[in-house]
Protein backbone atom coordinates (compact mmCIF):
# COMPACT_ATOMS: atom_id res chain seq x y z
CA UNK A 1 0.00 0.00 0.00
CA UNK A 2 1.04 3.54 -0.58
CA UNK A 3 1.51 5.80 2.43
CA UNK A 4 1.41 9.55 2.60
CA UNK A 5 4.58 11.21 1.40
CA UNK A 6 6.42 13.57 3.65
CA UNK A 7 9.48 15.68 3.19
CA UNK A 8 12.06 15.77 5.90
CA UNK A 9 14.09 18.87 5.43
CA UNK A 10 17.16 19.15 7.52
CA UNK A 11 20.13 21.32 7.20
CA UNK A 12 23.28 20.50 9.18
CA UNK A 13 26.32 22.59 8.24
CA UNK A 14 29.37 22.08 10.46
CA UNK A 15 31.32 25.28 10.86
CA UNK A 16 34.77 23.88 11.45
CA UNK A 17 38.41 24.46 10.63
CA UNK A 18 41.05 22.48 8.80
CA UNK A 19 41.76 18.77 9.24
CA UNK A 20 45.28 17.73 9.98
CA UNK A 21 47.83 17.83 7.21
CA UNK A 22 49.77 15.01 8.88
CA UNK A 23 51.18 12.07 6.90
CA UNK A 24 50.23 9.82 9.75
CA UNK A 25 49.13 6.24 9.78
CA UNK A 26 45.82 6.14 11.59
CA UNK A 27 44.69 9.61 12.64
CA UNK A 28 40.98 10.28 12.59
CA UNK A 29 39.62 13.81 12.54
CA UNK A 30 36.28 14.71 14.04
CA UNK A 31 34.60 17.92 15.15
CA UNK A 32 31.44 19.55 16.38
CA UNK A 33 30.19 23.12 16.62
CA UNK A 34 32.61 25.58 18.21
CA UNK A 35 32.01 26.27 21.86
CA UNK A 36 30.38 22.93 22.69
CA UNK A 37 28.59 22.90 26.00
CA UNK A 38 30.22 21.24 28.99
CA UNK A 39 28.75 17.85 29.74
CA UNK A 40 28.33 18.86 33.36
CA UNK A 41 30.30 19.90 36.39
CA UNK A 42 33.45 17.85 36.47
CA UNK A 43 32.39 15.81 33.45
CA UNK A 44 34.48 17.68 30.91
CA UNK A 45 33.54 18.81 27.42
CA UNK A 46 31.58 16.50 25.19
CA UNK A 47 33.58 14.49 22.69
CA UNK A 48 33.50 16.15 19.27
CA UNK A 49 31.50 14.58 16.50
CA UNK A 50 31.96 15.24 12.79
CA UNK A 51 35.08 16.53 11.05
CA UNK A 52 37.33 19.45 12.00
CA UNK A 53 40.31 18.47 14.16
CA UNK A 54 42.03 15.26 15.12
CA UNK A 55 40.76 13.44 18.19
CA UNK A 56 42.74 10.21 18.11
CA UNK A 57 46.55 10.22 18.01
CA UNK A 58 48.17 7.97 15.40
CA UNK A 59 50.13 4.91 16.33
CA UNK A 60 53.82 5.30 17.09
CA UNK A 61 55.91 5.46 13.93
CA UNK A 62 59.52 5.97 15.10
CA UNK A 63 60.62 3.01 17.27
CA UNK A 64 64.23 4.24 17.43
CA UNK A 65 63.26 7.71 18.66
CA UNK A 66 64.08 8.36 22.34
CA UNK A 67 60.55 9.62 22.95
CA UNK A 68 58.83 6.60 21.42
CA UNK A 69 57.95 4.82 24.66
CA UNK A 70 56.61 7.98 26.30
CA UNK A 71 54.49 8.71 23.23
CA UNK A 72 53.06 5.19 23.30
CA UNK A 73 52.16 5.52 26.97
CA UNK A 74 50.63 9.00 26.52
CA UNK A 75 48.61 7.82 23.52
CA UNK A 76 47.26 4.88 25.50
CA UNK A 77 46.21 7.14 28.40
CA UNK A 78 44.44 9.53 25.99
CA UNK A 79 42.58 6.78 24.15
CA UNK A 80 41.34 5.40 27.49
CA UNK A 81 40.06 8.80 28.62
CA UNK A 82 42.67 9.15 31.36
CA UNK A 83 43.30 12.77 30.47
CA UNK A 84 45.37 13.93 33.43
CA UNK A 85 47.84 11.06 32.94
CA UNK A 86 47.92 11.71 29.20
CA UNK A 87 48.77 15.39 29.79
CA UNK A 88 51.54 14.46 32.20
CA UNK A 89 53.05 11.95 29.76
CA UNK A 90 52.92 14.30 26.75
CA UNK A 91 54.45 17.12 28.80
CA UNK A 92 57.17 14.78 30.05
CA UNK A 93 57.93 13.92 26.43
CA UNK A 94 58.15 17.63 25.50
CA UNK A 95 60.42 18.42 28.46
CA UNK A 96 62.78 15.44 28.19
CA UNK A 97 63.06 15.08 24.42
CA UNK A 98 62.66 18.49 22.77
CA UNK A 99 64.20 17.14 19.52
CA UNK A 100 62.05 14.03 19.31
CA UNK A 101 59.97 13.64 16.16
CA UNK A 102 56.99 13.26 18.47
CA UNK A 103 57.46 16.58 20.29
CA UNK A 104 55.79 18.96 17.78
CA UNK A 105 52.57 16.95 17.84
CA UNK A 106 52.81 16.26 21.58
CA UNK A 107 51.88 19.91 22.14
CA UNK A 108 48.63 19.36 20.28
CA UNK A 109 47.72 16.10 21.99
CA UNK A 110 48.46 17.50 25.45
CA UNK A 111 46.24 20.47 24.60
CA UNK A 112 43.49 18.17 23.36
CA UNK A 113 43.60 16.15 26.61
CA UNK A 114 43.39 19.38 28.62
CA UNK A 115 40.46 20.55 26.48
CA UNK A 116 38.56 17.33 27.14
CA UNK A 117 38.61 17.96 30.89
CA UNK A 118 36.53 21.12 30.43
CA UNK A 119 38.20 22.88 33.37
CA UNK A 120 38.76 26.65 32.92
CA UNK A 121 42.39 26.49 34.01
CA UNK A 122 43.08 23.50 31.77
CA UNK A 123 41.49 25.28 28.81
CA UNK A 124 43.87 28.21 29.29
CA UNK A 125 46.83 25.81 29.49
CA UNK A 126 45.60 24.14 26.30
CA UNK A 127 45.58 27.52 24.53
CA UNK A 128 49.15 28.19 25.66
CA UNK A 129 50.35 24.82 24.34
CA UNK A 130 48.67 25.40 20.97
CA UNK A 131 50.13 28.88 20.66
CA UNK A 132 53.56 27.48 21.51
CA UNK A 133 53.17 24.84 18.82
CA UNK A 134 52.20 27.51 16.27
CA UNK A 135 55.25 29.61 17.13
CA UNK A 136 57.89 26.86 17.40
CA UNK A 137 56.64 24.11 15.12
CA UNK A 138 54.82 25.66 12.16
CA UNK A 139 55.41 22.48 10.14
CA UNK A 140 53.94 20.13 12.73
CA UNK A 141 51.61 17.53 11.30
CA UNK A 142 48.80 18.69 13.61
CA UNK A 143 49.15 22.43 12.96
CA UNK A 144 45.90 22.60 11.00
CA UNK A 145 44.15 20.73 13.78
CA UNK A 146 45.75 23.11 16.28
CA UNK A 147 44.16 26.16 14.68
CA UNK A 148 40.72 24.57 14.87
CA UNK A 149 41.19 23.34 18.44
CA UNK A 150 42.45 26.76 19.54
CA UNK A 151 39.30 28.36 18.14
CA UNK A 152 37.25 25.76 19.99
CA UNK A 153 39.11 26.38 23.26
CA UNK A 154 38.83 30.17 23.05
CA UNK A 155 35.20 29.87 22.01
CA UNK A 156 34.41 27.87 25.13
CA UNK A 157 36.36 30.26 27.38
CA UNK A 158 34.65 33.26 25.76
CA UNK A 159 31.27 31.67 26.37
CA UNK A 160 32.22 31.42 30.05
CA UNK A 161 33.12 35.11 30.18
CA UNK A 162 36.91 35.10 29.71
CA UNK A 163 37.76 38.62 28.37
CA UNK A 164 41.03 37.62 26.67
CA UNK A 165 39.31 34.77 24.86
CA UNK A 166 36.50 37.11 23.84
CA UNK A 167 38.99 39.53 22.32
CA UNK A 168 40.67 36.68 20.41
CA UNK A 169 37.36 35.45 19.04
CA UNK A 170 36.31 38.97 18.04
CA UNK A 171 39.60 39.59 16.23
CA UNK A 172 39.66 36.28 14.35
CA UNK A 173 36.01 36.40 13.42
CA UNK A 174 36.49 39.92 12.08
CA UNK A 175 39.34 38.62 9.96
CA UNK A 176 36.87 36.37 8.19
CA UNK A 177 35.10 39.44 6.91
CA UNK A 178 38.10 41.55 5.95
CA UNK A 179 40.63 39.11 4.50
CA UNK A 180 40.29 37.41 1.15
CA UNK A 181 40.17 33.64 1.24
CA UNK A 182 42.40 33.49 -1.81
CA UNK A 183 44.64 35.99 -3.52
CA UNK A 184 43.04 37.40 -6.65
CA UNK A 185 46.51 38.08 -8.00
CA UNK A 186 47.29 34.39 -8.05
CA UNK A 187 44.44 32.76 -9.91
CA UNK A 188 46.38 29.55 -10.28
CA UNK A 189 46.22 28.93 -6.54
CA UNK A 190 43.41 26.58 -5.54
CA UNK A 191 40.76 27.75 -3.10
CA UNK A 192 40.77 26.42 0.47
CA UNK A 193 38.77 23.28 1.06
CA UNK A 194 35.50 23.26 2.96
CA UNK A 195 37.25 22.85 6.32
CA UNK A 196 40.43 24.82 5.64
CA UNK A 197 39.63 28.11 7.37
CA UNK A 198 39.77 28.38 11.16
CA UNK A 199 38.16 31.84 10.81
CA UNK A 200 34.88 30.00 10.26
CA UNK A 201 35.22 28.34 13.63
CA UNK A 202 36.05 31.68 15.21
CA UNK A 203 33.01 33.28 13.61
CA UNK A 204 30.74 30.57 14.99
CA UNK A 205 32.30 30.91 18.41
CA UNK A 206 31.59 34.63 18.30
CA UNK A 207 27.94 33.90 17.63
CA UNK A 208 27.85 31.51 20.58
CA UNK A 209 29.28 34.27 22.73
CA UNK A 210 27.41 37.35 21.54
CA UNK A 211 25.02 37.29 18.59
CA UNK A 212 24.68 41.07 18.46
CA UNK A 213 28.43 41.55 18.05
CA UNK A 214 28.63 38.74 15.53
CA UNK A 215 26.12 40.18 13.06
CA UNK A 216 28.31 43.07 11.82
CA UNK A 217 31.14 40.59 11.22
CA UNK A 218 28.83 38.26 9.32
CA UNK A 219 27.61 41.19 7.25
CA UNK A 220 31.22 41.83 6.22
CA UNK A 221 31.70 38.18 5.32
CA UNK A 222 28.56 38.18 3.19
CA UNK A 223 29.78 41.28 1.33
CA UNK A 224 32.91 39.44 0.16
CA UNK A 225 33.08 38.70 -3.54
CA UNK A 226 36.55 37.20 -4.05
CA UNK A 227 36.61 33.98 -5.99
CA UNK A 228 37.05 31.67 -3.02
CA UNK A 229 34.62 33.17 -0.50
CA UNK A 230 31.43 31.34 -1.55
CA UNK A 231 31.86 28.53 0.99
CA UNK A 232 32.58 31.03 3.74
CA UNK A 233 29.43 32.97 2.79
CA UNK A 234 27.33 29.79 2.81
CA UNK A 235 28.49 29.03 6.32
CA UNK A 236 27.92 32.64 7.36
CA UNK A 237 24.28 32.36 6.26
CA UNK A 238 23.85 29.36 8.55
CA UNK A 239 25.48 31.15 11.49
CA UNK A 240 23.32 34.21 10.82
CA UNK A 241 20.16 32.10 10.78
CA UNK A 242 20.84 31.08 14.37
CA UNK A 243 20.91 34.73 15.53
CA UNK A 244 17.41 36.11 15.89
CA UNK A 245 18.36 39.79 15.88
CA UNK A 246 16.45 42.70 14.30
CA UNK A 247 18.96 42.64 11.41
CA UNK A 248 18.73 38.93 10.61
CA UNK A 249 15.76 39.20 8.26
CA UNK A 250 17.17 42.19 6.36
CA UNK A 251 20.52 40.50 5.78
CA UNK A 252 18.97 37.23 4.64
CA UNK A 253 16.71 39.13 2.24
CA UNK A 254 19.69 40.94 0.77
CA UNK A 255 21.63 37.70 0.32
CA UNK A 256 18.66 35.92 -1.24
CA UNK A 257 18.32 38.67 -3.81
CA UNK A 258 21.88 39.64 -4.64
CA UNK A 259 24.53 37.06 -3.74
CA UNK A 260 26.27 35.90 -6.92
CA UNK A 261 26.46 32.27 -5.79
CA UNK A 262 23.38 30.14 -6.45
CA UNK A 263 23.87 27.91 -3.39
CA UNK A 264 24.26 30.91 -1.09
CA UNK A 265 21.05 32.47 -2.43
CA UNK A 266 19.14 29.20 -2.05
CA UNK A 267 20.36 28.76 1.51
CA UNK A 268 19.27 32.30 2.41
CA UNK A 269 15.82 31.59 0.94
CA UNK A 270 15.55 28.40 2.99
CA UNK A 271 16.36 30.18 6.25
CA UNK A 272 13.90 32.96 5.50
CA UNK A 273 11.23 30.33 6.11
CA UNK A 274 12.42 30.11 9.70
CA UNK A 275 12.27 33.88 10.17
CA UNK A 276 8.71 33.98 8.87
CA UNK A 277 8.03 37.71 9.21
CA UNK A 278 5.81 39.74 6.89
CA UNK A 279 8.78 41.13 5.02
CA UNK A 280 10.22 37.65 4.57
CA UNK A 281 6.93 36.44 3.12
CA UNK A 282 6.80 39.40 0.74
CA UNK A 283 10.36 38.75 -0.36
CA UNK A 284 9.72 35.04 -0.91
CA UNK A 285 6.66 35.93 -2.97
CA UNK A 286 8.76 38.29 -5.06
CA UNK A 287 11.48 35.67 -5.56
CA UNK A 288 8.89 33.08 -6.57
CA UNK A 289 7.32 35.40 -9.14
CA UNK A 290 10.49 36.87 -10.63
CA UNK A 291 13.38 34.41 -10.22
CA UNK A 292 14.65 32.84 -13.44
CA UNK A 293 16.47 30.04 -11.61
CA UNK A 294 14.29 26.94 -11.13
CA UNK A 295 16.06 25.73 -7.99
CA UNK A 296 15.66 29.15 -6.38
CA UNK A 297 11.94 29.17 -7.20
CA UNK A 298 11.61 25.67 -5.71
CA UNK A 299 13.30 26.83 -2.52
CA UNK A 300 10.94 29.79 -2.34
CA UNK A 301 7.92 27.49 -2.71
CA UNK A 302 9.24 25.24 0.04
CA UNK A 303 10.00 28.19 2.33
CA UNK A 304 6.49 29.60 1.85
CA UNK A 305 4.96 26.19 2.57
CA UNK A 306 6.73 26.12 5.94
CA UNK A 307 5.22 29.44 7.02
CA UNK A 308 1.67 28.43 7.85
CA UNK A 309 -0.53 31.47 7.34
CA UNK A 310 -3.49 32.46 5.16
CA UNK A 311 -1.21 34.79 3.23
CA UNK A 312 1.36 32.13 2.29
CA UNK A 313 -1.40 29.68 1.35
CA UNK A 314 -2.89 32.29 -0.97
CA UNK A 315 0.50 32.97 -2.54
CA UNK A 316 0.92 29.28 -3.33
CA UNK A 317 -2.61 29.07 -4.74
CA UNK A 318 -2.10 32.12 -6.92
CA UNK A 319 1.12 30.70 -8.29
CA UNK A 320 -0.33 27.23 -8.90
CA UNK A 321 -3.08 28.86 -10.96
CA UNK A 322 -0.78 31.01 -13.09
CA UNK A 323 -0.82 29.76 -16.66
CA UNK A 324 2.30 31.77 -17.52
CA UNK A 325 4.38 30.27 -14.68
CA UNK A 326 6.79 27.34 -15.23
CA UNK A 327 4.89 24.06 -14.96
CA UNK A 328 7.50 22.35 -12.75
CA UNK A 329 7.28 25.07 -10.11
CA UNK A 330 3.48 25.08 -10.27
CA UNK A 331 3.61 21.34 -9.55
CA UNK A 332 5.72 22.04 -6.45
CA UNK A 333 3.16 24.59 -5.26
CA UNK A 334 0.36 22.04 -5.77
CA UNK A 335 2.32 19.41 -3.86
CA UNK A 336 2.85 21.64 -0.83
CA UNK A 337 -0.77 22.78 -0.84
CA UNK A 338 -1.66 19.10 -0.56
CA UNK A 339 0.61 18.71 2.45
CA UNK A 340 -1.22 21.47 4.34
CA UNK A 341 -4.34 19.34 4.67
CA UNK A 342 -6.71 22.30 4.78
CA UNK A 343 -10.27 22.14 3.50
CA UNK A 344 -9.94 25.39 1.58
CA UNK A 345 -6.86 24.05 -0.20
CA UNK A 346 -8.78 20.93 -1.26
CA UNK A 347 -11.63 23.03 -2.65
CA UNK A 348 -9.11 25.13 -4.56
CA UNK A 349 -7.31 22.10 -6.01
CA UNK A 350 -10.53 20.45 -7.16
CA UNK A 351 -11.50 23.67 -8.90
CA UNK A 352 -8.00 24.13 -10.32
CA UNK A 353 -8.11 20.67 -11.91
CA UNK A 354 -10.84 21.81 -14.27
CA UNK A 355 -8.90 24.91 -15.32
CA UNK A 356 -5.46 23.48 -16.13
CA UNK A 357 -4.39 21.60 -19.22
CA UNK A 358 -0.99 19.95 -18.63
CA UNK A 359 -1.46 16.27 -17.76
CA UNK A 360 1.49 16.20 -15.34
CA UNK A 361 -0.02 19.09 -13.40
CA UNK A 362 -3.38 17.33 -13.28
CA UNK A 363 -1.66 14.22 -11.91
CA UNK A 364 -0.04 16.30 -9.15
CA UNK A 365 -3.45 17.67 -8.23
CA UNK A 366 -4.87 14.14 -7.99
CA UNK A 367 -1.99 13.09 -5.78
CA UNK A 368 -2.28 16.15 -3.52
CA UNK A 369 -6.01 15.60 -3.07
CA UNK A 370 -5.36 11.97 -2.17
CA UNK A 371 -2.99 13.07 0.59
CA UNK A 372 -5.69 15.09 2.31
CA UNK A 373 -7.77 11.94 2.91
CA UNK A 374 -11.28 13.29 3.15
CA UNK A 375 -14.56 11.64 2.17
CA UNK A 376 -15.28 14.58 -0.12
CA UNK A 377 -12.01 14.16 -1.98
CA UNK A 378 -12.55 10.40 -2.32
CA UNK A 379 -15.98 10.93 -3.82
CA UNK A 380 -14.55 13.50 -6.21
CA UNK A 381 -11.84 11.05 -7.31
CA UNK A 382 -14.42 8.34 -7.88
CA UNK A 383 -16.58 10.70 -9.96
CA UNK A 384 -13.56 11.61 -12.04
CA UNK A 385 -12.71 7.93 -12.55
CA UNK A 386 -16.10 7.20 -14.16
CA UNK A 387 -16.14 10.38 -16.25
CA UNK A 388 -15.75 9.12 -19.83
CA UNK A 389 -14.86 12.60 -21.03
CA UNK A 390 -11.61 12.54 -19.05
CA UNK A 391 -8.34 11.14 -20.32
CA UNK A 392 -8.20 7.41 -19.55
CA UNK A 393 -4.79 7.59 -17.86
CA UNK A 394 -6.03 10.30 -15.52
CA UNK A 395 -9.17 8.27 -14.81
CA UNK A 396 -7.01 5.29 -13.88
CA UNK A 397 -4.88 7.41 -11.54
CA UNK A 398 -7.98 8.89 -9.94
CA UNK A 399 -9.32 5.37 -9.42
CA UNK A 400 -6.08 4.20 -7.87
CA UNK A 401 -5.96 7.11 -5.41
CA UNK A 402 -9.65 6.68 -4.58
CA UNK A 403 -8.90 3.07 -3.68
CA UNK A 404 -5.95 4.12 -1.57
CA UNK A 405 -7.90 6.77 0.31
CA UNK A 406 -10.72 4.50 1.44
CA UNK A 407 -13.34 4.44 -1.25
CA UNK A 408 -16.10 2.03 -0.23
CA UNK A 409 -15.31 -1.46 -1.49
CA UNK A 410 -18.96 -1.93 -2.50
CA UNK A 411 -18.70 1.08 -4.83
CA UNK A 412 -15.49 -0.25 -6.33
CA UNK A 413 -16.98 -3.71 -6.89
CA UNK A 414 -20.12 -2.30 -8.54
CA UNK A 415 -18.03 -0.08 -10.81
CA UNK A 416 -16.47 -3.11 -12.52
CA UNK A 417 -19.83 -4.27 -13.81
CA UNK A 418 -21.02 -0.76 -14.70
CA UNK A 419 -18.08 0.21 -16.91
CA UNK A 420 -17.27 -1.18 -20.31
CA UNK A 421 -13.81 0.41 -20.39
CA UNK A 422 -11.18 -2.35 -20.44
CA UNK A 423 -8.43 -0.05 -19.15
CA UNK A 424 -10.56 0.95 -16.20
CA UNK A 425 -11.43 -2.69 -15.46
CA UNK A 426 -7.74 -3.53 -15.56
CA UNK A 427 -7.04 -0.80 -13.01
CA UNK A 428 -9.91 -1.95 -10.82
CA UNK A 429 -8.40 -5.45 -10.60
CA UNK A 430 -5.20 -3.91 -9.33
CA UNK A 431 -7.13 -1.78 -6.84
CA UNK A 432 -8.89 -4.90 -5.54
CA UNK A 433 -5.50 -6.59 -5.09
CA UNK A 434 -4.43 -3.77 -2.76
CA UNK A 435 -7.52 -3.98 -0.55
CA UNK A 436 -8.00 -6.37 2.37
CA UNK A 437 -11.78 -6.65 2.52
CA UNK A 438 -13.27 -10.09 1.68
CA UNK A 439 -15.40 -8.44 -1.03
CA UNK A 440 -12.24 -7.45 -2.95
CA UNK A 441 -11.05 -11.08 -3.06
CA UNK A 442 -14.55 -12.26 -3.93
CA UNK A 443 -14.60 -9.95 -6.93
CA UNK A 444 -11.20 -11.13 -8.19
CA UNK A 445 -12.38 -14.73 -7.87
CA UNK A 446 -15.50 -13.87 -9.85
CA UNK A 447 -13.40 -12.21 -12.57
CA UNK A 448 -11.01 -15.20 -12.72
CA UNK A 449 -13.96 -17.56 -13.16
CA UNK A 450 -16.33 -15.65 -15.40
CA UNK A 451 -14.61 -12.74 -17.18
CA UNK A 452 -14.77 -13.21 -20.97
CA UNK A 453 -11.78 -10.99 -21.70
CA UNK A 454 -8.74 -13.32 -21.43
CA UNK A 455 -6.32 -10.51 -20.52
CA UNK A 456 -8.48 -9.40 -17.62
CA UNK A 457 -8.88 -13.00 -16.44
CA UNK A 458 -5.11 -13.44 -16.53
CA UNK A 459 -4.68 -10.26 -14.49
CA UNK A 460 -7.13 -11.49 -11.86
CA UNK A 461 -5.42 -14.90 -11.74
CA UNK A 462 -2.04 -13.24 -11.32
CA UNK A 463 -3.18 -11.20 -8.32
CA UNK A 464 -4.93 -14.18 -6.79
CA UNK A 465 -1.56 -15.89 -6.91
CA UNK A 466 -0.16 -13.09 -4.73
CA UNK A 467 -2.83 -13.62 -2.10
CA UNK A 468 -2.31 -15.78 1.01
CA UNK A 469 -6.03 -16.42 1.42
CA UNK A 470 -6.88 -20.18 1.24
CA UNK A 471 -9.85 -19.37 -0.99
CA UNK A 472 -7.52 -17.94 -3.62
CA UNK A 473 -5.43 -21.11 -3.59
CA UNK A 474 -8.57 -23.23 -4.00
CA UNK A 475 -9.75 -21.19 -6.99
CA UNK A 476 -6.36 -21.45 -8.67
CA UNK A 477 -6.45 -25.22 -8.17
CA UNK A 478 -9.89 -25.37 -9.77
CA UNK A 479 -8.69 -23.36 -12.75
CA UNK A 480 -5.65 -25.59 -13.21
CA UNK A 481 -7.73 -28.80 -13.08
CA UNK A 482 -10.54 -27.65 -15.35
Amino acid sequence: MFSKLSLLAAVALLLQAAPSRAPRAAASATASAVGAQAAGSGAGLAAPTGRGFATEPPGAWAPDDPGDSLYRAARQFLNRGRYAEAVAAFRDLIRRYPRSVYTPDAHYWAAFALYRTGDDGNLRQAAQLLETQAARYPQAATRGDGDALLARVYGELARRGDPHAGEWIQAHASAAGTRDTASTASTARSCPGDDDDPRVAAMNALMQMDAVNAVPVIRQVLAKRDRCSAELRRRAVFVLSQARTPETEDILLSVARSDPDEDVREQAVFYLSQVGGDRAVAALDSILRTASDEDLRDKAVFALSQIRSPRTSQILRDYAGREDAPEETREKAVFWLGQQGEGDAATFLRELYGRVSPEDLKEKILFSLSQMRSAENTRWLMDLAVNSREDVDLRKKALFWAGETGAAIADLVQLYDRTGDVDLKDQLIFVYSQRHEPQALDKMIDIARHETNPDLRKKAVFWLGQSHDPRAAQVLLEIVTQ
